[in-house]
């Protein structure tokens, strides 16, 4: 914590600690939704490799999709709301919602510590990933590799 909040306001540290997964896991999936329609897309006219050549280019060019991604973003800031109501009498982890219907989440606490740092590492790196990925394909006009 470089700036100090934690020192500065110890009772809010989870909050900080759920918004830091949160925008982890929000950058992961940018990243691959970044990537991966520069290769695969949906199908339908109006997503097609002419009608929007860069990624980039879909938030301009599909106005009515980015409303549903506006709304789908919103419910789950909606759902969140619980965490920051609460914060001084947390009664979860920060990020944990308790939804794992792979059953994935190990039970050993020493292997859950590992996977919630791996969590946390691979979504800080995301972070900074999906801003290059922007701030690349802006600059050059290219998509992906963005060179």
């Amino acid at each position: 914590d470089p700036a100090g909040f934690c020192e500065s306001c110890p009772e809010w540290v989870p909050w900080f600690r759920e918004a830091e997964l949160k925008h982890g896991r929000v950058s992961m999936l940018a990243v691959l939704g970044a990537v991966v329609p520069e290769f695969v897309r949906i199908p339908g006219e109006q997503f097609s490799f002419e009608s929007i050549p860069k990624v980039i280019d879909a938030h301009d060019a599909l106005p009515d999709s980015m409303i549903q991604i506006f709304a789908a973003i919103s419910y789950v800031e909606a759902t969140s709301f619980g965490a920051l109501a609460n914060m001084n009498e947390f009664d979860r982890a920060p990020g944990d919602f308790g939804f794992d219907p792979l059953k994935l989440k190990p039970s050993d606490p020493a292997k859950l510590k590992e996977l919630q740092l791996k969590e946390l590492k691979n979504g800080r790196l995301a972070m900074v990933a999906i801003g290059g990925i922007v701030a690349g394909s802006l600059v050059s006009g290219h998509g992906f590799p963005y060179v």
